[in-house]
């Protein structure tokens, strides 16, 4: 199943690099989102050189099916709006 990066999890003036906001095309409520809790998230980067960096659905986010997303070193920038896969 795959997901798209959305946003980093912020404040008015603070960002959290290690927590992202995801959005799956299945969830569209907050009851259909919170049957994804638990699962783990991996972002491959682009280039020659493929880092993953792996992370956990950690909880809702919002009434729409957003995820938060906790992973386990900071993320790019160059990672918004780009694809992750959730298993």
């Amino acid at each position: 199943m795959e997901g798209k990066i959305v946003s980093f999890r912020r404040g008015r003036r603070t960002v959290y690099n290690t927590q992202m906001i995801v959005e799956v095309k299945e969830s569209n409520s907050s009851e259909k989102a919170r049957s994804f809790i638990g699962k783990k998230v991996i972002w491959t980067s682009p280039g020659k050189n493929k880092k993953e960096i792996a992370g956990e659905i950690k909880t809702t986010h919002g009434n729409k099916g957003l995820l938060r997303v906790h992973f386990e070193r900071g993320m790019p920038g160059q990672s918004v709006n780009s694809k992750v896969s959730i298993s």
